[in-house]
């Protein structure tokens, strides 16, 4: 079993808050918009992190990083990306990977707006765990866990921080 923090859009921007519940995790997973290097070197500090970049990220930050992140955790495959869109409404290039690649969790990032949605058609769960940065018109500032076991995900909650 792992237990995962996902988190995006930090737009450089870490505090307390957000290391309080790193601290908590397996792995971080942060989908794009990192901002300032700082934030996932500050998480590499305390656990593992798989990251992709974001729309906002500058060269360094794309030499690290991928655009896209296929991989698996506990037998549950995983895709991420920054720009995705969701069921129903994916970006042509995303939905083309997601046929394709068939994960069971698809990850991103950019709307600002937390999501967790099933898609039937694909057969994914689509995680979108909002933006936990300061920097944007979101008025409650987001992140998500859970826990991946033998190939289901388990336990996911909603951590609600403050915005200061």
């Amino acid at each position: 079993m792992k237990k995962i923090l996902l988190l995006s859009d930090t737009h450089s921007y870490i505090d307390d808050q957000i290391l309080k519940f790193v601290q908590l995790a397996d792995e971080v997973w942060h989908a794009g918009d990192i901002g300032n290097l700082r934030v996932t070197d500050t998480i590499k500090e305390h656990k593992p992190l798989r990251a992709v970049y974001g729309n906002i990220d500058d060269a360094e930050a794309r030499s690290e990083f991928p655009l896209d992140y296929s991989f698996e955790v506990e037998g549950v495959s995983v895709w991420m990306t920054h720009i995705g869109g969701y069921p129903g409404r994916y970006k042509p290039r995303v939905f083309k990977a997601l046929q394709e690649k068939r994960p069971k969790l698809y990850i991103c990032g950019h709307s600002h707006i937390l999501k967790v949605q099933f898609d039937k058609e694909l057969n994914v769960l689509h995680v979108n765990p909002g933006a936990a940065g300061k920097h944007g018109f979101h008025k409650v500032r987001t992140m998500i866990r859970f826990e991946l076991n033998a190939g289901n995900i388990e336990n996911m909650e909603v951590i609600e921080l403050a915005k200061n």
